[in-house]
């Protein structure tokens, strides 16, 4: 067990975990909502500090991440537990499960770089369960990656305290930010969340040098209306600008949420152009086949600058950073060009 961060000891001798908004109050032995936290002798311990449940080598698209690295591989892993409760979750296997429930060995950060080079990462991906509440491990295997050239990638639901998340994305160089729906309605019944924290996550990374980009899953009948994905459209403009890219995915029925049948393409594709409309530059789809919204274009030209079949890549017409038509500037953090990839993962399982 390792000793944990991010608390402060009550008068009535529980300890108040100050990692997420939860703010969970733990008497001795107790663990927090996300099981992986828990009070040991008046000291917070983190029980995930060092698991893996397992490795992949992901397309980076897959995270999704499109103007990250695009067409590299990303070493990902992540642990057990989650600190959000939503009904529909995709990974519920993993994110639901304590770690005693699923199979895990111990890893140090080194070991898990080790990994990443061997298998030709340029990034390492914490994902799968949000990485909020291993926060520690997260932040001690950024550090050894970056002393070795290695760039980081955090795959969250943003729902994390302001002291926490401060010193968590000083050691990560991009996200994805999973915004379940823009209303809080959605967030405390769906998600045993709230819509708030999130927001002030989003609005805070906007003003920092870490990549971000946004996905919005779309369920039919709880967060697909027009006037919602227009509000939530509207909301990123304004608080984080008109290049941080967002992507609409589809979900299927899962877990707790079976009753609902999968997003039609058709929903995401008229939140796409809602979301152009609005005056983004840079909008997806996911979950489903759609050449156009799988495409980076140029918001100059129109060009077609990434051309992706699902998280492939088919076609790449940028140089560095810049259109390769009109010479425009394209936001993002770019590698070299890339060839066509096979968009593929990769299973190392538990190495």
């Amino acid at each position: 067990m390792y000793l944990a961060r991010y608390f402060t000891p009550e008068p009535d001798g529980r300890l108040r975990c100050t990692l997420c908004p939860r703010d969970c109050r733990l008497a001795e032995g107790q663990a927090g909502f996300c099981f992986v936290r828990r009070n040991e002798g008046g000291e917070m311990v983190s029980l995930a500090y060092g698991r893996s449940t397992g490795f992949a080598c992901d397309p980076i698209e897959k995270k999704p991440l499109n103007h990250f690295l695009p067409g590299t591989m990303v070493l990902s892993f992540g642990t057990a537990g989650c600190n959000l409760g939503c009904r529909f979750c995709q990974n519920w296997d993993i994110s639901k499960a304590r770690l005693a429930e699923r199979a895990s060995r111990e890893y140090t950060p080194r070991q898990v770089v080790d990994l990443a080079i061997e298998a030709g990462c340029p990034s390492i991906a914490f994902t799968y369960n949000d990485p909020v509440i291993w926060a520690e491990f997260a932040v001690d295997v950024a550090r050894e990656a970056h002393a070795r050239g290695v760039k980081t990638v955090f795959v969250t639901a943003g729902y994390v305290g302001a002291a926490a998340r401060e010193e968590i994305f000083a050691h990560m160089d991009a996200t994805n930010v999973d915004l379940k729906a823009f209303t809080e309605d959605f967030y405390r019944k769906v998600t045993l969340a709230h819509l708030a924290p999130v927001l002030e996550t989003l609005a805070w990374l906007a003003k920092t040098q870490v990549w971000t980009e946004v996905t919005n899953l779309l369920i039919p009948g709880l967060n697909d209306d027009v006037a919602e994905t227009r509000a939530l459209a509207e909301w990123m403009l304004e608080h984080m600008g008109p290049d941080v890219p967002l992507h609409f995915t589809a979900f299927h029925p899962d877990y707790k949420l079976r009753d609902r049948p999968p997003t039609p393409a058709e929903t995401l594709s008229r939140a796409r152009a809602i979301a152009l409309e609005v005056g983004l530059r840079h909008v997806y789809t996911g979950n489903v086949h759609d050449a156009a919204g799988q495409t980076t274009y140029c918001p100059g030209c129109r060009e077609a600058l990434i051309e992706r079949d699902w998280h492939a890549v088919r076609a790449y017409r940028l140089y560095g950073d810049r259109c390769g038509s009109c010479g425009a500037r394209i936001a993002g953090r770019f590698g070299a060009a890339v060839s066509p990839t096979s968009g593929r993962r990769v299973i190392l399982g538990l190495a």
